[in-house]
């Protein structure tokens, strides 16, 4: 025998070299958050400035590089979801049965933010006042709102970002796609080649999620600090428990009775968008993770291209009905304004009609001052919270993002086309390990009339 000659053992592979398992995604995330909580109270009990602005710069380039995408990714993802409505029967009762359930949870999670800010009072005790306010540079109203959906130009709305005037060019394009039918196929053909060259290039930047995770959390450490955080410990305390209440209690109730769905199954295929959503506090950025664990949840892929960017746009439980019903409390309690049973539904009819304010972006300013001036409350009350809206952003995008993969759960379950089979098989696993062989089946499934 010669010397060369090695046995194997069948099923290993050959060699003795040592191999680096691999790390799951979700710990990555997890190493990310608890190393950005050492090196931020590091940064900030040891007064080392340098490595507060290198934190300060990952995450700035992660938050950057993800927003990067946002503006070609919504005009995209709208327009192709939009033309996708053409392969599904009886498109325009799944669309209202979505926007219907869009508004239904948003009036649940907005009476539960108004019923916590009653209970808690989050504005009692906190040794704030008036004058620790100043009003924020973005402010919304109405009348910017209905106005400003209409853009004065179609380069201005992408180079400012400005998401409600991306999502109204790509709804008239993509029906102006609809009714030109046979010829418009070449725009839809390079319409959609786009937006999955957007989408893997997303994919690269959402695997940099643990290095941004470290900069966002440790920055947010080192810079406010908790002797800061413990100012707003009741406000902080209200936000997260109300996303709680909504995320595992509204939520599995609503699989539970109204999809018949085991609602485990629920969040162990869409934990892999909920923990990117925590971190990134991007519902856009997080929208084709989304778009994919909805898909091995068994929705058909038709329906989900449409429900899931739309939900991103315009379903935010977190940002557009807690958010701002416990904050329009706070900033009242601080200002000694006395608010009524009129000034609660006002509350309630801002979240579900002006949520499209929010966007799908970081941060929930716009909504805000817009709940505040509807309430005729001083906008100077949005500059107590800007130093806490980052620890509050993280639980607030995953509860929108959650909201934006349930209610396609619901409606498919609702309209018989859910693959139940799919559902219960769906794991946790890193969404990209999976995603081709999820697309081809979530695609074979039968959309009935």
């Amino acid at each position: 025998m010669s010397a060369n000659t090695a046995t194997t053992t069948p099923g290993k592979p050959s060699g003795s070299g040592f191999r680096i398992p691999k790390v799951p995604f979700w710990a990555q995330i997890v190493a990310g958050l608890v190393l950005g909580v050492l090196l931020g109270w590091l940064a900030r009990g040891q007064d080392i400035g340098w490595l507060k602005d290198t934190l300060e710069q990952v995450g700035g380039i992660f938050v950057r590089l993800l927003k990067l995408a946002v503006a070609p990714l919504v005009f995209f993802a709208i327009l192709v979801s939009i033309t996708n409505l053409r392969k599904v029967n009886n498109a325009a009762r799944l669309a209202g049965q979505t926007l219907l359930w869009f508004m239904i949870t948003s009036l649940i999670a907005v009476a539960i933010g108004i019923a916590i800010g009653l209970i808690t009072n989050p504005g009692a005790g906190t040794g704030l006042t008036p004058k620790d306010g100043k009003a924020p540079e973005n402010t919304g109203s109405w009348i910017d709102f209905l106005t400003g959906i209409i853009p004065t130009d179609v380069i201005t709305p992408f180079t400012e970002l400005n998401v409600l005037q991306i999502v109204f060019m790509s709804a008239v394009a993509g029906i102006a796609a609809l009714a030109l039918g046979e010829k418009a196929k070449p725009i839809l053909t390079l319409s959609e080649a786009v937006l999955e060259l957007l989408q893997k290039a997303l994919w690269w930047v959402i695997r940099l999620a643990p290095l941004g995770t470290v900069g966002l959390i440790g920055f947010a450490i080192a810079d406010y600090g908790w002797n800061l955080i413990s100012k707003y410990a009741t406000f902080t305390a209200d936000v997260y428990i109300g996303c709680a209440l909504v995320l595992f209690g509204v939520y599995p109730l609503l699989l539970a009775t109204v999809a018949k769905v085991n609602p485990v199954h629920f969040f162990r295929g869409a934990w892999p968008a909920i923990q990117l959503a925590f971190v990134s506090r991007s519902s856009v950025g997080t929208m084709p993770v989304t778009q994919r664990v909805t898909e091995r949840l068994g929705v058909p892929k038709e329906y989900t291209s449409f429900a899931v960017p739309f939900g991103a746009t315009t379903k935010m439980d977190g940002c557009a009905a807690i958010y701002p019903a416990l904050a329009a409390i706070f900033i009242a309690q601080i200002f000694d304004v006395q608010l009524g049973i009129q000034d609660y539904l006002l509350i309630a009819f801002v979240s579900v009609v002006g949520s499209a304010a929010t966007a799908g972006l970081t941060g929930a300013t716009v909504m805000l001052t817009l709940t505040l001036s509807t309430l005729g409350l001083p906008l100077e009350g949005v500059g107590l919270l800007l130093a806490i809206d980052p620890i509050l952003d993280m639980i607030r995008t995953a509860t929108n993002v959650a909201g934006q993969a349930l209610v396609p759960v619901i409606v498919a379950s609702r309209e018989k086309i859910l693959d139940h089979d799919a559902y219960t098989s769906a794991t946790s696993s890193p969404i990209d390990e999976d995603e081709s062989t999820a697309s081809e089946r979530k695609a074979a499934v039968p959309v009935p009339a």
